[in-house]
């Protein structure tokens, strides 16, 4: 297996900024582990939300997490404002693949870099479904 190299901005599509709080920290001065998934998290649900493909209060379609897997590379820590860039990797019939940069501010290459999968699912019976056409339509942006 090849060591994972962090990547470039220019790899990624869309952008967030997110500025850390103090809790983000751990007892080692950086920002601990978990934080990063929820920036993902965050990432791509606000990029959903404010493009209108996702509607989490009654939307009829839902993406559950399945997979999610981060590298790390570089320490980032409170008080510091983050960048995470977006892309699609791979879409499916009821599945995405969203892959994801966290940048510090300014910096050119990653300092973590992951994805998730979501598996979209019927709000009420929670079995696969296909994409959305208003989902299908956003994530063009990402590809």
């Amino acid at each position: 297996m090849t060591k994972p190299q962090p990547l470039d901005r220019s790899a990624f599509r869309v952008w967030r900024s997110i500025t850390t709080r103090w809790m983000d920290n751990d007892a080692y001065g950086h920002v601990n582990n978990v934080v990063y998934y929820s920036w993902f998290d965050t990432a791509v649900n606000a990029y959903l939300i404010e493009n209108g493909a996702l509607d989490v209060a009654r939307g009829a379609t839902i993406g559950l997490v399945v997979e999610t897997h981060c590298n790390y590379f570089a320490p980032l820590s409170f008080p510091q404002t983050v960048d995470v860039g977006l892309r699609v990797a791979h879409r499916g019939t009821s599945s995405v693949r969203y892959e994801l940069g966290i940048f510090g501010q300014g910096a050119h290459t990653a300092a973590a870099q992951g994805h998730f999968v979501h598996v979209y699912v019927d709000a009420l019976s929670r079995k696969p479904t296909s994409l959305p056409e208003s989902l299908v339509t956003v994530l063009e942006a990402l590809l």
